[in-house]
């Protein structure tokens, strides 16, 4: 079992920068895919950015030079999502995935408890 932990949503104005973080627990290993999911009312769960253990990061078009994913010092089983020029279309609740897959950013096999993402224009 793997246990996620999120932290670092808000309320934040268009133009705003927001870092959420994710940490991984338990049976995590040393090779593991990481992502930042979202959704927002009415629609479906989308990737954000994805990390694998050892690898580049993986963003969503719609978020490609605004955010930046990361593992700090490219050790232990936290995430960053770095997050500026927030848009009101990034309002979601933002949701950490973990699956012990390789490359695997669609089907997480452990969610997070999720955090709300709001963006006031």
């Amino acid at each position: 079992q793997v246990q996620l932990v999120e932290s670092g949503g808000g309320l934040v104005q268009a133009g705003g920068s927001l870092t959420l973080s994710c940490t991984a627990s338990g049976s995590v290993g040393s090779s593991w895919t990481m992502g930042l999911h979202r959704q927002a009312p009415g629609k479906q769960r989308e990737l954000v950015a994805g990390l694998v253990s050892v690898g580049t990061p993986k963003y969503a078009d719609s978020v490609r030079g605004r955010f930046t994913i990361s593992r700090p010092g490219h050790a232990g089983n936290t995430i960053h999502l770095q997050m500026s020029g927030l848009r009101s279309e990034d309002t979601a609740v933002y949701y950490c995935g973990f699956t012990s897959r390789w490359y695997d950013y669609t089907n997480p096999d452990y969610w997070g408890q999720g955090t709300q993402v709001t963006v006031s224009s």
